[in-house]
């Protein structure tokens, strides 16, 4: 079994102003202690640097250093694993996106979706509700759930 984690959880997890913030360190920390392999797309971990260090984005950003430091941290768990497109990705993209109207910010939605059922993962958490239009991912929001464990 596995699961992903939406870049949005991260950066709740970084941004202290968020009310969210102690509730998403929890979840990682939680997570992190499991054994079930916990999927990161390479498009998350790139937008999580992107927007953790945007000062237009956050009052105080991070620096490059710190948010890459974060991510090492991650991504030296064991149960970590790093999804990148693979042959017939393209195929996979233009069967999730033939369903939908995908533009502007749903674009880089449906590449995260096509990704996750390349993959075969079936369950993201984030609190992003327009993945709930990619009926086949599991949408688990880790702030709604008791614990924030899901």
């Amino acid at each position: 079994m596995s699961y992903a984690v939406d870049v949005n959880v991260l950066l709740h997890a970084t941004d202290e102003t968020s009310p969210l913030t102690r509730r998403a360190a929890e979840f990682l920390a939680g997570r992190a202690a499991m054994r079930e392999m916990c999927c990161l797309a390479w498009t998350t971990v790139m937008s999580y640097l992107r927007l953790a260090t945007h000062a237009a984005v956050f009052a105080e950003p991070l620096s490059p250093q710190e948010a890459m430091a974060n991510i090492e941290t991650l991504l030296r768990l064991p149960q970590v694993r790093l999804l990148a497109e693979e042959e017939g990705f393209w195929d996979v993209y233009r069967s999730v996106t033939g369903r939908l109207p995908v533009r502007g910010q749903l674009v880089p939605d449906a590449h995260l979706a096509a990704l996750l059922l390349q993959h075969g993962v079936d369950t993201l958490y984030t609190d992003n509700k327009d993945f709930l239009k990619f009926e086949f991912i599991r949408v688990r929001n880790p702030f709604d759930e008791p614990g924030t464990e899901g």
